[in-house]
């Protein structure tokens, strides 16, 4: 993937971050992340724990951002976040397969007192059966 040829007048040096953004993400395949041809990210997400392993790392990163070493030390940080989310984000899609659309999808809607504030007493349950029609289930 390179962004060379882009038509795109990107306004925040998007194309050339893109570029760096790959090169780094396969320089992570020759490290030690990937010995043995399996990295052990696969067996995490393998034994169903993608999403707290990719979320809980962008959150470790994210926080140390400023605090660590020098402002190249702080880039990196910021590197690993984008490749952890772009790795829940294959983690998302293989929980969520983008054909798998539903056509009835239950909802939790907080329950509103008559000033607009939440009373905190539980939540109400709406289903919509795709035809525009929502009824309340929670009774």
């Amino acid at each position: 993937m390179t962004h060379d040829d882009q038509r795109i007048d990107y306004k925040y040096n998007e194309g050339n971050i893109l570029d760096e953004i790959a090169k780094y993400v396969d320089s992570t395949y020759d490290q030690h992340y990937s010995q043995n041809k399996y990295q052990a990210t696969e067996f995490i997400i393998d034994g169903g724990h993608g999403t707290g392993f990719c979320i809980g790392n962008i959150l470790k990163y994210a926080q140390r951002y400023g605090h660590k070493d020098t402002p190249e030390e702080w880039r990196k940080d910021l590197m690993k976040v984008i490749h952890y989310a772009i790795m829940q984000l294959h983690v998302h899609d293989l929980e969520y397969p983008k054909k798998e659309f539903r056509k009835k999808e239950v909802e939790s809607v907080v329950i509103l007192d008559e000033s607009g504030f939440s009373s905190g007493v539980g939540f109400a349950h709406w289903i919509n059966d795709g035809q525009k029609n929502i009824k309340n289930i929670s009774k």
